[in-house]
């Protein structure tokens, strides 16, 4: 039976991309097939092809083509539902959810649905992209981007995502950058007030690698 997780970011640019890629290398290292889809990713090339989700097609086991990974591409490297806008395109919520089911239906047995931006992003005036995660029902990692306000940004997406009656599966503390200061004390503070285990500790990688970022992950709770 497939595990698929929701992974969910504080905000953008915490690395949400970077630790999807680092739990699918977890996962395949313990024999699992792996696959992610990134429904909606704003800022392409002039091909087509969003950095993040090449990075996902990389990191998988399974072969998928790169319109099952990223269905929905949109050029302007803002808001999806701005950037759609922008293209004459309308996002729902709904077709978001069938284009991931049909990911879920591979045979990849640990999937990854990477979110964009925060928790709460937009896709049209009525839905965020949240929404894609509630209606199918999959648990959510969070992953913690270790900086400034990073406590009020994990706390209040977690109670979010609560709210919207979703599991907080578990998070995953990355510093997408040098080290933060008093990070062991901030770190500390998470562990007592998130809701759920850490898997792990990332810390900076300036040659970002996979396989080296795994080895920081422990991801035997979502795989048993």
């Amino acid at each position: 039976m497939s595990k698929t997780w929701f992974v969910a970011g504080t905000d953008t640019g915490v690395g949400k991309t970077a630790i999807s890629c680092a739990l699918m290398a977890a996962a395949s290292a313990t024999g699992l097939r792996t696959a992610a889809i990134k429904p909606v990713a704003a800022g392409c090339d002039d091909n087509g092809y969003n950095d993040d989700a090449l990075c996902l097609m990389e990191a998988m086991t399974e072969d998928l083509e790169y319109s099952q990974v990223n269905p929905v591409a949109l050029e302007a490297a803002i808001a999806p539902h701005i950037a759609a806008n922008l293209a004459g395109k309308t996002l729902q919520a709904s077709r978001l959810v069938g284009l991931c089911r049909g990911v879920m239906l591979s045979q990849a047995n640990f999937i990854v649905i990477e979110g964009a931006g925060g928790w709460r992003v937009p896709i049209n005036p009525r839905e965020t992209l949240a929404d894609v995660a509630v209606q199918l029902q999959v648990g959510v990692i969070l992953v913690v981007g270790m900086r400034l306000g990073c406590i009020n940004h994990a706390l209040l997406t977690a109670e979010a995502i609560r709210r919207d009656g979703l599991q907080l599966a578990a998070w995953v503390a990355n510093q997408p950058g040098p080290r933060m200061a008093c990070h062991e004390e901030n770190l500390e503070t998470l562990r007592q007030m998130l809701p759920a285990p850490m898997l792990g500790d990332v810390p900076y990688l300036p040659d970002w690698d996979a396989t080296e970022a795994a080895n920081h992950l422990d991801v035997h709770f979502l795989t048993e």
